[in-house]
């Protein structure tokens, strides 16, 4: 029998993760109580929250209260709780059984996604699978009745001309060009629910702005007896079909699983109806609900959230407002996140790799955790992204797993076996083993000594892979900071989770970090951080309107917003709720939407200016600022948050002694090699005892390392670490050390990664920003590519032909602060949308120049006889656009816009039937992007130079190109035993007959001889490939062929003579016509490799180039390419609507696309049977209808609509490809690979994308 009501009541947080569930009670003057087990241990008990809850009950009682028996929860305030519940039905598919309804024409759409592959050098291309079991296409459309671009808003749209036009309550206008066919409706919706389908998530194009048609199709459901329909309008009030849909369809999969789960969780307290005791649970935004308002989608991500609410509230100082980088590092992965007074959230992410509209905290995660696995490959020493799980798990558990972080911490002293538990071995019974760490470690160590001829120690391998650990997780921290104008050195870092103790020092120095804050609950401050979170209602509504012009509308939505917001149930227990008001805001023209805070006395207006201009670095001009929705956030607290904060030096009420260790052991450090050091018991840790380090912390759930440059202090519940900046070792410039050099390869490859991310914030265009048709790299003082991101591929091998054409022309002409632009074919150049912006570094006497920062970027128009500068029929290359070789565009900080200009405005249209750029501001914008993505490089690495030397960077520039040079000639040799033949050959033709013809010789040494003689000669046409095409090629080729992770860098294609005939197709004079060489020759090419190679059947061969537009300085281009089928391989079937080999970008939204566009996407799907049959089938092709709603000019540039791709190995080809063009009165017009039209309201382009070839004969076709 249980006491009666206590006068102190308990609270309970729970937070129960993939592995463990953790939980902690309090009661007011009572010591807490920390329980961790197993989540999932079915022996034992069939809820691990309930079980937890269960244990805590029998020490508050100290009772004993058998399992199963029910819980009595009268002395229970509260019992708040962040699940995996939903985590783990998305991760494992295991959710509710869910039909999607979406507009007639997208049935296909969230396969396709944005047809981007998630890996681009993985031919056997693998995306997520839809949640969805089956599909119905709803018969309903609605378009938007203007452009939403004020720049196109003057656009006369006459089509079509019949449909009524609704005005909508953002702002905004709608055409119903067919409505809702309810009868139809009605009968789907039947047939689905007598198939067993109980849940439904319906997204309709545009219903954000309208969801009549989806209130409708709700109503329906109820009556026939669905018992969870989620709309997308009320998940999401977000443009974008795809993030959008997936969303409504991730909570129609979630939500039945989380009822169910809230059902057998309360089963285990019956009288909780009668008792005061509160059930919350956690959000993925950081706030608490009732568990009655739970929904899967928004619980996604609680445990994170919780840890990250968990420091924000303990680990940040309110009184120095110094911000705080949260650092979560457990056993596959890593999570960072930032507080800087005021949580951060992001509302497009993609989890599960799913794409998502829901509200949660920015936490950026990394595939580097405790089980990431150490391998060495090619002269670089790896660290993940493949762990070791639970299962093999480390080498230590016994279990025959490989060497990973875990290990290197326990082979180096960092962690106790001791304090595991023997839970090991085949009779899991046995502690953790270090002597098969050891033998591991040493058989790598001769290894890597063998390898480089180096005399390496296993305890300098062993530390090695940790800084490259290290390294790897400064990445994502650097990303959330730097990349977004914060200086990291000016934070403190808050460390948790089970293995964040053992590096948190480390990492701090390394990031230039002074002093890194532990809670005594680190371990669990998730479930630490739920029982601090408020209690949160939010009400958000879609408001597109200028906030000069319409100010007054605005702020009116968000009273009535936050009225509504306040009188929600769950807010009615409070005294008081406090509401934040915000709003979603972006310059006109641009997609880039930030939330900005609208609460009273706020100028939301230049609050957004200023912070657009902190993270981007620019403020367009002339630019008007609109407000794309209207949030409010309610606050209730139970909680006053102030009585969590700390002090960061201890208040000392007396004098103390000095801590005592409870023992001691030898641990290894880089700067001090082995060394016996004391041990503590955080636990007896005093007020303002410090602990000099080397030194380790421990208790029943971590290990904190105290490096010997740092020193920590306990202040109140927190342990301060105060890192000193340590001497740094000195590196030598003769000799590459393979541990630096696995670090100058992570550091390389951030600096570009973060020229990327500059580049496509401060860029306006649709090509750049959402399509991420561009690409970023860092060269050494010879033009030579160092690093670069994984961008598009085209770019990637052929910048440096740019770089280097600039060296030789403006050698001894430049100056510091200098940056050059170039298009032109004869400079490096492959096509003239493409503009390089290429800056040179020089050193600090500003004499010579030490490295060179250069990006490239797909502008939408730069003129041309085309609006999109890609006309299908050019013969010439002046007919394409602009053309200069080198142009001098920034000098003393001051940028050429008159010289702009001049060569993208007044020289093209010098031509016949030329225009000048048909968006020249949108240029000059991109291109300030593009310089301030420079900028960004030459900084980060100028960092790199003051830490380390410039003549070090400047010898892992060099190492690290060795190191790819290594690991192509290695494949080369692989490929010759293989093949028993250094010889071999392939020969593919274009469409028009023109055959690319390749030999290849592969010497003894591992190199080889690519040669294209045979080639047909230059076209009259403009499928001409520049030879740094051709270079891209084969770059992009040999990178999938290897396999491994190897740094993509000028050294992949040193090993390599290229051959390739003068005049020809790959080789044309400098004055041919090329704008379809970089986007359909570039891919025969690769082709013809794979082929050559028997790597795998073809691919579509094509990246389905298309644009459309109004001539004139005027008009406006758009242009885009669409995917197709990905070729079968030995191992993989082909993929379906995907981007191939020498492309990557996305494709626009087709809510996005209509309204900036006056176009009707009709269609939008999968192509079926057009991937070749084979034992591993091709995958299909897309459609893509496209309706025109004014006259204007439309054009298509594309490959394999004679020949098809082929099959390998007995598969058969894939389809052809075709483009027909569908006139209003009916009649069809096939316009061949490579035509312009013009088009009139009404007209149609019906685009076909070519399928994948097959791999292997089926026992039909053998």
């Amino acid at each position: 029998m249980m006491p009666a009501r206590s006068d102190r009541p308990l609270r309970i947080s729970i937070d129960r993760g993939g592995t463990f569930t953790d939980c902690i009670a309090r009661v007011q003057g009572q010591a807490d109580t920390v329980i961790k087990i197993l989540s999932v241990d079915k022996k034992n008990y069939p809820d691990a929250p309930t079980e937890a809850i269960r244990q805590v009950l029998e020490k508050f009682y100290d009772t004993s209260i058998p399992r199963g028996a029910p819980l009595n929860l009268n002395d229970v305030e509260w019992i708040r709780m962040g699940t995996t519940v939903a985590t783990n039905a998305l991760l494992e598919r295991k959710g509710e059984k869910t039909a999607f309804l979406v507009t007639e024409g997208f049935k296909e759409i969230l396969v396709i996604g944005n047809q981007s592959r998630p890996f681009m050098f993985d031919l056997s291309i693998r995306r997520p699978e839809v949640l969805y079991s089956d599909v119905f296409e709803v018969e309903e459309r609605i378009v938007p009745a203007t452009c939403a671009d004020s720049e196109l808003r003057r656009l006369a749209i006459n089509y079509p001309d019949t449909a009524q036009t609704v005005s909508c309550a953002s702002g905004e206008s709608i055409q119903i060009v067919k409505a809702l066919d309810v009868k139809k409706t009605k009968e789907h919706l039947t047939k689905l629910h007598s198939q067993g389908y109980r849940s439904i998530a319906v997204c309709l194009m545009h219903s954000y702005i309208f969801p009549d048609y989806e209130i409708q199709i709700r109503e329906i459901a109820q009556e026939i007896g669905f018992e969870n329909i989620s709309l997308s309008h009320e998940v999401s009030q977000r443009s974008k079909i795809v993030p959008r849909g997936n969303s409504t369809v991730v909570d129609a999969y979630l939500t039945p699983e989380i009822e169910r789960y809230l059902r057998q969780f309360t089963d285990s307290f019956p009288d909780l109806d009668k008792s005061d005791c509160r059930i919350e649970f956690m959000q993925s935004d950081g706030g608490l609900v009732p568990s009655s308002d739970l929904s899967g989608l928004h619980s996604i991500l609680s445990g994170p959230a919780g840890g990250v609410v968990g420091y924000a509230e303990t680990c940040y100082d309110k009184s120095n407002k110094v911000p705080v980088i949260g650092f979560d590092m457990g056993g596959t992965s890593t999570d960072v996140s930032r507080y800087d007074g005021e949580f951060e959230h992001v509302f497009e992410t993609t989890t599960a790799g799913i794409p998502i509209h829901v509200p949660q905290l920015d936490v950026n995660t990394i595939a580097a955790g405790g089980g990431s696995i150490l391998t060495y490959r090619d002269g670089l020493m790896m660290v993940g992204p493949e762990s070791a799980s639970s299962s093999p798990g480390p080498a230590c558990y016994r279990n025959g797993g490989p060497l990973t972080v875990t290990d290197a911490n326990l082979a180096l002293g960092r962690l106790i076996p001791e304090h595991f538990p023997s839970v090991f071995g085949p009779n899991e019974n046995e502690p953790l083993d270090r002597n098969i760490v050891l033998t591991k470690f040493e058989e790598l160590t001769d290894l890597i000594n063998r390898d480089t001829g180096r005399s390496l120690s296993w305890t300098e391998v062993a530390s090695g892979y940790l800084k490259v650990a290290n390294q790897a997780m400064c990445g994502p921290i650097r990303s959330l900071t730097e990349a977004r104008g914060h200086d990291v050195s000016r934070h403190d870092l808050a460390s948790f989770g089970g293995a964040g103790g053992q590096h948190a020092c480390d990492i701090a120095e390394i990031l230039g970090v002074r002093r890194v804050v532990i809670h005594k609950y680190s371990s669990i401050l998730s479930a630490y951080g739920i029982g601090l979170a408020d209690v949160v209602h939010e009400e958000q509504r879609t408001c597109v309107k200028n906030i000069d012009t319409a100010t007054q509308a605005i702020y009116q939505q968000l009273r009535e917003l936050a009225e509504r917001a306040k009188a929600h149930p769950s807010m009615q227990k409070f005294p008081v709720v406090e509401g934040q008001q915000f709003l979603s805001m972006r310059y006109d023209g641009s997609e880039t939407l930030m939330m900005i805070r609208a609460d009273e006395g706020i100028d939301s207006r230049q609050t957004f200016i200023e912070a657009h201009h902190q993270q981007f670095g620019f403020t367009p001009a002339n630019r008007a600022i609109f407000v794309d929705t209207v949030r409010v956030r309610a606050t209730g607290r139970y909680i006053n948050a102030a009585n969590t904060s700390f002090e960061f030096t201890p208040k000392i009420q007396e004098p103390i002694d000095a801590p005592k260790p409870y023992s001691t052991k030898e641990v290894y450090f880089t700067s001090v090699g082995w060394k016996d050091i004391p041990i503590y018991m955080f636990n007896t840790l005093r007020q303002g005892n410090i602990v000099a380090g080397p030194a380790l912390i421990v208790d029943k759930t971590q290990t904190i390392v105290v490096t010997p440059n740092a020193s920590a202090v306990l202040s109140g519940d927190n342990l301060i670490l105060n890192v000193e900046a340590s001497k740094k070792e000195s590196l030598s410039a003769s000799v590459i050390d393979p541990v630096q050099l696995s670090v100058f390869r992570h550091r390389f490859f951030g600096i570009a990664e973060q020229m990327g991310r500059v580049l496509r914030n401060v860029s306006v265009s649709a090509n750049i920003k959402e399509r991420l048709d561009f690409s970023c790299a860092i060269f050494s003082p010879d033009g030579s590519l160092v690093a670069n991101a994984p961008h598009v591929p085209a770019m990637i091998g052929s910048m440096a032909f740019a770089v280097k054409s600039q060296i030789e022309e403006w050698k001894g002409k430049l100056k510091d602060g200098d940056v050059l632009l170039s298009n032109s074919p004869r400079f490096g150049g492959v096509h003239l949308p493409d503009l390089t912006l290429t800056t040179p570094v020089f050193d600090a006497e500003g004499k010579e120049i030490i490295f060179w920062a250069a990006s490239r970027g797909h502008h939408a128009d730069v003129g041309g006889i085309m609006p999109g500068s890609m006309p299908p029929n050019s013969r010439f290359l002046w007919e394409e656009g602009a053309v200069f070789d080198s142009i001098l565009v920034v000098r003393d900080g001051k940028i050429a816009e008159d010289e702009l200009h001049r060569i993208l405005c007044v020289e093209p249209a010098k031509y016949p039937n030329s225009s000048g750029s048909r968006c020249f501001q949108e240029n000059v914008t991109d291109i300030k992007a593009q310089i301030a993505a420079n900028y960004c490089g030459i900084r980060l690495v100028r960092l790199l130079i003051v830490e380390y030397t410039m003549d070090v960077v400047q010898a892992y520039m060099n190492a690290i190109q060795d190191a790819a040079e290594l690991a192509i000639r290695n494949l080369f040799k692989r490929l010759a035993k293989d093949f028993e033949q250094t010889e071999i050959g392939a020969i593919d033709y274009m469409d028009d007959g023109t055959p690319i013809q390749l030999k290849v010789t592969i010497r003894d040494d591992g190199s080889a001889i690519f040669d294209f003689t045979g080639t047909g000669t230059q076209v009259h046409g403009n499928w001409n490939a520049p030879e740094a095409i051709t270079n891209s090629s084969v770059l992009y080729a040999l990178r999938c062929m290897v396999g491994n992770d190897v740094p993509l860098n000028q050294g992949c294609i040193k090993p390599i003579d290229l051959i390739i005939p003068d005049n020809s197709l790959l080789r044309p004079k400098f004055d041919a016509a090329v704008c379809a060489g970089n986007v359909l020759t570039s891919q025969r090419i690769v082709d013809v490799i794979f082929k050559a190679f028997n790597v795998c059947a073809a691919s579509q061969g094509c990246m389905n180039n298309f644009t459309f537009g109004i001539n004139g300085t005027d008009g406006f281009g758009y242009y885009e390419t669409i995917g197709g089928g990905s070729g079968a391989g030995p191992t993989w079937h082909g993929t379906s609507g995907v981007h191939t080999n020498m492309t990557n970008t996305r494709i626009t939204d087709p809510e996005s696309l209509e309204r900036r566009y006056p176009v009707i996407l009709k269609r939008f799907g999968l192509r079926p049977h057009s991937g070749g049959k084979g034992k591993h089938p091709g995958g299909d092709g897309l459609v893509r209808d496209v309706q025109f709603r004014m006259p204007m000019s439309a054009a298509m540039l594309s490959e394999r609509r004679a020949f098809a791709p082929y099959g390998m190995k007995g598969g058969e080809e894939g389809k052809r490809g075709s483009n027909t063009w569908v006139k209003t009165d009916g009649t069809l017009i096939s316009i061949g690979g490579k035509n312009s039209i013009s088009v009139q309201p009404g007209d149609r382009l019906v685009i076909e994308t070519p399928g994948g070839g097959g791999y292997g004969a089926t026992e039909a076709l053998a």
